[in-house]
């Protein structure tokens, strides 16, 4: 069975650097931003595999990999790479590049976080979790599941006893810049 050759696609590399800079170029795959990771164990492809995709102009492949969504972005890799690459923000560059290229996401769930997150600081101009959990829990359908399940009465205990320690303010707190913030996202997503 003939294999299926992916023809590269070399501006990838630019256009991820013209974001960046990230320093994609300057890995010379010595793998310890993969052997720090703490979430490998949910990737398809490893951190350095990413790295070496972008840089050989796979873009379909990594647009579509597992990996730059379930990435937690705690910048371990980054701290352990001798090259300065910040392999961190790249991922949260390809994300945004597969949304804005409407790639389907293989975690539709995290894709659902990540919109709604980004909409919660664009309407309030800073992360308001108070609405950003019960946003997430309808929009992802996982409401639904913790009903069926029954257990949508322990988060309701859960975010009461929050409530009650002021851990989830029942009011947003106001900021100076918000329409800066907005002005920023809506930047942000006109880039191609």
């Amino acid at each position: 069975m003939p294999q299926e050759t992916l023809t590269p696609d070399y501006s990838l590399l630019d256009q991820i650097e013209a974001v960046g800079p990230f320093q994609t170029g300057a890995c010379f795959q010595c793998r310890k931003c993969t052997n720090g990771c703490p979430v490998t164990f949910a990737m398809d492809l490893y951190p350095d595999e990413v790295i070496r995709m972008v840089i050989l102009g796979q873009r379909e492949a990594v647009l579509g990999c597992r990996t730059i969504w379930v990435c937690a972005a705690c910048e371990t890799c980054t701290t352990r790479c001798p090259n300065e690459v910040k392999i961190a923000e790249m991922m949260d560059c390809l994300k945004e590049m597969a949304v804005q290229e409407s790639v389907p996401s293989p975690q539709p769930q995290i894709l659902t976080l990540h919109e709604t997150f980004l909409n919660n600081i664009k309407k309030w101009g800073r992360v308001y979790e108070t609405a950003l959990l019960p946003t997430y829990l309808l929009r992802s359908g996982e409401l639904k599941h913790k009903w069926q399940a029954g257990t949508w009465q322990d988060e309701i205990k859960l975010g009461l006893q929050m409530v009650s320690k002021g851990r989830f303010p029942l009011l947003p707190t106001a900021i100076k810049g918000k329409r800066e913030v907005r002005k920023i996202l809506a930047q942000h997503r006109q880039k191609p």
